[in-house]
């Protein structure tokens, strides 16, 4: 018996063919890693969209805030001269301290006698500050309404 050009078939080596995927093993993780990156990326999309909301909402806040607080501080002859001391209009940039920026916010103020009626209603008005802005191609706006009167609010709270 001659061993020398025959081999057993458990001394074979493993053929090469046998340990690598077939063609639809590798379509199937493809699509699972194509389904996994898609899903990564609108995570990331709806965030950073989430984030920009946030970040206009806050600035609008801010210029309400800032709008009624300088309102605040004229006493009742300006603000009843009629847009002398309170602009009626106004357009804002992004960018608060660069005055240079684009407009992007634009608003107007509106200052009414108050919807009351008591006898003091002249000597109340109501100021209405609403904002308007395009957050993508979506139409935003917000409002804050204040209350001034003539000789202060004070005056006119009923104490117990």
């Amino acid at each position: 018996m001659r061993l020398l050009g025959t081999l057993k078939l458990s001394q074979c080596p493993a053929r090469r063919g046998a340990t690598a995927f077939t063609l639809v093993e590798v379509i199937f993780a493809m699509a699972i890693v194509g389904v996994l990156i898609i899903a990564l990326y609108s995570g990331i999309t709806s965030s950073v969209s989430l984030v920009r909301n946030c970040q206009e909402n806050e600035r609008v806040t801010q210029i309400l805030s800032d709008k009624l607080d300088t309102i605040r501080l004229y006493n009742w002859t300006q603000i009843n001269s009629a847009g002398r001391f309170v602009p009626t209009n106004f357009v804002l940039g992004i960018d608060p301290i660069n005055t240079n920026s684009t407009p992007y916010y634009t608003g107007n103020i509106s200052i009414v006698q108050a919807p009351i009626t008591e006898t003091y209603r002249s000597n109340i008005l109501q100021v209405t500050v609403t904002v308007n802005w395009a957050s993508g191609s979506r139409p935003q706006s917000r409002s804050m309404l204040t209350y001034v009167a003539k000789y202060g609010i004070q005056s006119y709270i009923l104490r117990e």
